[in-house]
C-alpha cells in the first residue's frame, strides 16, 4: 500500500552513486532531504542543490544522533560495496555494514519521530542459482561472500529494531545497478568498468568465462523502487528484490559497451572470483504487488547512452 512521501528524509550515502539519483528525486517531490555520508566514496559535488549535507561516520554515535533529530523516514544506503575485495576487507565491510547499522538503528529507535526505515540490501545475501533463472525473496540465503554476511546481518538489524519499536521497515535487495555518474571501482561497476578500459585502450577483462549472467537495472529503476518503499504505509515488514528479472551475461555486456564506443576487439579472461555468484538475476514479482514497481529502463536501449555519457565524463568532454 502506497502513499505520499513523508519528510523530512534523511538518505545515508547519499552522496553516492544511488544516493545521489534519489536525492534529486525526492527534492523534485518537494521533500526535505539530509544526507549524511563520510564522503569516503561519496563527492560532495554530487549532492543536489537544495539537500542539507551533513559530514560524518556512520559509526559516529553521536553524528548519526544529532542528524537524524526530526526525519520522519530514514533511507539507508551507506555500505560499503566491493563483493570483489570483501574477503581481503571483510572487516572494513562488516564495520560500516554491521556496525553502523547498528549505530543508525539505535539511533532511530530513539528518535521519535521516524516512523518509516527503508534499507538498501543486495543480491549478495542469496547462494548461488543453479541456472540463469529468476529467483524469488524464499530463495536460499547462503552468501558466498564475506560482504554478502555484512547484508544480511544489516536487513535482520534493521527489521528486528523496527519491529521492537512497531517502525515499518522494507528491505529493498539490489541488483546488478548502472547508469549514469558510477564512479569508476575496480570491485563494482562492470558497465564503467568496461567502458573506462576500452576508453584507455586496454582490453577487457572478463573474471571466469563470461557466461555468468546478472540482472542489470538502470538507477532510475532503483531511485524509482526507493521512493515507493519510503511511500509505503503498510505496517511490518517487508523484503523485496529490486531488478528487472532478465538475464544478461558479462560476455554480452562487454560486446554491447564495445558496439556503444565502436570499438570492437578481443576480450582478456581472468580466473572467476571467489565469492562471486554464477547467476543472479531478480523475481520482481514481490515489488510488483506490494509497491507497484515497475522497471522502465530496459538494457538493451538505455545501455547504449549510459556508455557514452560515462565515455564523456572519463574524457572531459
Amino acid at each position: 500500500m502506497s502513499g505520499a512521501l513523508e519528510g523530512p528524509v534523511l538518505v545515508t550515502g547519499g552522496a553516492g552513486f544511488i544516493g545521489a539519483h534519489v536525492t534529486r528525486a525526492l527534492l523534485a517531490k518537494g521533500v526535505e532531504v539530509t544526507v549524511f555520508d563520510n564522503l569516503s566514496v561519496g563527492r560532495r559535488e554530487a549532492v543536489a542543490p537544495g539537500a542539507r549535507l551533513v559530514v560524518g561516520d556512520l559509526c559516529d554515535a553521536e553524528a548519526v544522533q544529532n542528524a537524524l533529530t526530526g526525519h520522519r523516514s530514514v533511507l539507508h544506503l551507506a555500505a560499503r560495496v566491493a563483493i570483489r575485495s570483501s574477503f581481503d576487507f571483510v572487516v572494513e565491510d562488516t564495520t560500516t555494514n554491521v556496525v553502523g547499522t547498528a549505530v543508525l538503528m539505535r539511533a532511530v529507535l530513539r528518535e521519535h519521530a521516524v516512523g518509516r526505515v527503508v534499507a538498501a540490501s543486495s543480491m549478495a545475501v542469496y547462494a548461488d542459482s543453479a541456472a540463469p533463472v529468476a529467483i524469488n525473496e524464499q530463495h536460499a540465503t547462503e552468501p558466498v561472500s564475506p560482504y554478502g554476511i555484512s547484508k544480511l546481518a544489516l536487513e535482520r538489524l534493521v527489521h528486528t529494531m523496527s519491529q521492537s519499536a512497531g517502525l515499518s521497515s522494507t528491505v529493498l535487495r539490489f541488483f546488478n545497478t548502472y547508469g549514469p555518474g558510477q564512479a569508476l571501482s575496480p570491485y563494482v561497476g562492470a558497465v564503467t568498468i568496461f567502458t573506462h578500459a576500452l576508453m584507455r585502450g586496454d582490453t577487457p577483462t572478463i573474471f571466469g568465462d563470461g557466461l555468468q549472467c546478472r540482472d542489470f537495472v538502470h538507477v532510475q529503476d532503483i531511485t524509482q523502487g526507493c521512493l515507493l518503499a519510503l511511500a509505503r504505509h503498510a505496517p511490518g515488514r517487508a523484503t523485496l528484490n529490486l531488478g528487472t528479472g532478465v538475464a544478461t551475461s558479462i560476455k554480452e555486456v562487454v560486446q554491447a559497451v564495445q558496439a556503444a564506443l565502436d570499438r570492437p576487439g578481443p576480450v582478456l579472461h581472468a580466473p572467476a572470483v571467489v565469492g562471486e555468484l554464477r547467476y543472479s538475476i531478480a523475481d520482481i514479482s514481490r515489488a510488483r504487488q506490494l509497491l507497484g514497481y515497475t522497471p522502465a529502463h530496459p538494457l538493451a536501449s538505455e545501455l547504449p547512452p549510459v556508455v557514452r555519457a560515462i565515455a564523456a565524463a572519463a574524457s572531459g568532454t
